[in-house]
């Protein structure tokens, strides 16, 4: 398991549910979309959304929606994991790519 840390003052951890905490441990050398892939299939898995924009301060926007910012984020080795509102998890690589997914 790895460690969150809330981002939104207003944002309790809890909010994280029971599941996506455990689908991430720095002991499993699998990257985390491999990891939320097998641990999500009860959702369909890792399944990427493209569209999104990535901006400086990590908020995500979408073409016609208001930016979602981050609300609690996690590091499993080089990757930054960031939680957003409406369930959306978005996976950052240190040059800045990423993929987001729905993950209610």
């Amino acid at each position: 398991m790895t460690t969150w840390v809330s981002l939104d003052r207003r944002y309790d951890l809890r909010s994280l549910g029971p599941y996506l905490p455990h689908m991430l441990s720095a002991f499993d050398q699998r990257p985390a979309r491999e990891q939320f892939d097998s641990g999500y299939q009860h959702g369909g898995g890792w399944d990427p959304m493209p569209g999104f924009t990535l901006h400086g301060n990590n908020s995500l926007s979408y073409p016609g929606d208001p930016p979602l910012k981050p609300l609690a984020k996690t590091q499993l080795r080089n990757e930054l994991i960031i939680l957003y509102e409406h369930d959306w998890v978005a996976i950052i690589q240190p040059d800045r790519s990423f993929e987001v997914c729905r993950m209610d």
